[in-house]
């Protein structure tokens, strides 16, 4: 054997002793993407009127389908391309969902209008994906006035965690407390540890209405979506928005922080058609990784980024995995209060809504219209038929493009 040879063996050798950590960020990765935000989507999908079986099916099919993605993608590049549920979507549904329900969107009906939009929305992914010119345009939208959006959509969701500790102290005061001490040492599984306290404390409470009533086997129902003019412009446009601008966007940032130039346009378009086929089974979106994106693109997976790959699709995989048990999982948080478990999944938010208040409030140029845009999307108004989020996101515009408009008339005089 050569010298070479040996130093290529050796080489190898080495980085195969490496690659612990990497599958270990593989299962951090999907632990934490996963426990940290399913509560959102069981909520998202209750709100806008599923069954429970809906909302299980709807659990599994994220879950299948972004891991398998994940899978894919990584596989194919040799990326540590991270896909997960759109959650800043599925809090647009609980945003959205008390509205719909009032204006007679509400049930079944609306259920299946909300499967249109799933639809609709991934099919405009896919668009974008083809399109040079639809990417620009999403990114022109100012980060401030998106953020703005987010934020109102996010806002409502984390009030209910105050509310939860004044109406359902036993159960949401040990798990608040949970989150702000593992906040402070081990933050990345606060929230998990939240939802379990209050799991813990649900069961040791014989008042409260906490007992299984579901199946827990997986399971798949398949419902005809419906499209609704009303439903179109306040729901799939707001989820095509802010899953473009708070998941997509961000997650291209995040790898390219990291020096990776992700395959943008068929990530896009592979993840759009997911969304559009999964829709009758209750999936919301799939999406670039934002968050837990950074957990397998990072040098903590492996300090060689030519490995990190395995990161990703070990999380792919244990997304598959756990999505065979989204049943029970469902089972158990609609055993719970919803507002325990809306309570819980406003402390997962909270981050989120600081970031997003932070990019809206920081530049003073966009300092009103992001702050206009912040109230109208958190007030829940629907004028129409349309929902808060596209009125809050057309008022941020509207006076945005006014200040400029008065700015250039005073340069001028």
């Amino acid at each position: 054997m050569t010298v070479e040879q040996i130093g290529e063996a050796e080489a190898a050798e080495e980085s195969a002793e490496g690659l612990g950590p990497t599958f270990g960020a593989g299962v951090v990765t999907a632990l934490v993407g996963f426990t940290s935000s399913f509560a959102v989507v069981i909520a998202g999908l209750r709100a806008i009127g599923a069954t429970e079986r809906q909302a299980a099916s709807g659990l599994l099919v994220l879950s299948v389908s972004m891991g398998i993605a994940g899978i894919v993608f990584s596989a194919r590049h040799r990326m540590p391309i991270s896909i997960a549920w759109s959650t800043p979507g599925a809090a647009l549904l609980v945003s959205i969902g008390a509205g719909r329900a009032h204006a007679g969107h509400g049930g079944a009906s609306g259920y299946r209008e909300a499967l249109g939009a799933f639809a609709v929305a991934g099919l405009l992914t896919v668009v974008t994906g083809f399109s040079r010119t639809l990417t620009r345009w999403i990114a022109s939208i100012p980060a401030p006035i998106s953020a703005a959006m987010l934020a109102g959509v996010i806002a409502p969701i984390c009030l209910e965690s105050a509310q939860a500790a004044v109406r359902l102290p036993k159960l949401a005061l040990p798990a608040i407390a949970v989150w702000v001490l593992l906040g402070r040492f081990a933050k990345r599984w606060a929230t998990p540890a939240a939802l379990a306290t209050a799991f813990i404390g649900l069961a040791l409470d014989p008042s409260t209405r906490g007992h299984l009533t579901g199946g827990l086997l997986p399971t798949l129902t398949v419902t005809t979506p419906s499209l609704h003019i009303g439903t179109l412009i306040s729901l799939a446009l707001p989820l095509y928005l802010v899953t473009m601008a708070s998941q997509n966007l961000a997650g291209i940032a995040v790898m390219r922080s990291y020096g990776y130039e992700p395959p943008i346009r068929e990530v896009l378009m592979g993840t759009g058609a997911a969304t559009t086929l999964g829709a009758p089974f209750g999936g919301i979106a799939i999406n670039f990784a934002a968050i837990t994106a950074a957990l397998a693109a990072s040098p903590d997976a492996h300090r060689d980024p030519r490995h990190r790959w395995i990161a990703a699709t070990t999380a792919g995989a244990l997304y598959v995995l756990l999505g065979l048990g989204a049943a029970a999982a469902t089972a158990l948080l609609i055993a719970a209060p919803p507002l325990l478990i809306e309570g819980v999944a406003g402390l997962a938010l909270l981050p989120a809504l600081g970031g997003a208040l932070t990019t809206a409030l920081t530049d003073t140029r966009y300092r009103e219209p992001a702050t206009a845009a912040f109230v109208t999307t958190a007030s829940g108004v629907t004028v129409v038929g349309v929902g808060a989020a596209f009125w809050g996101l057309l008022v941020g515009m509207a006076l945005l493009a006014a200040s400029q408009f008065k700015s250039r008339e005073v340069n001028n005089a």
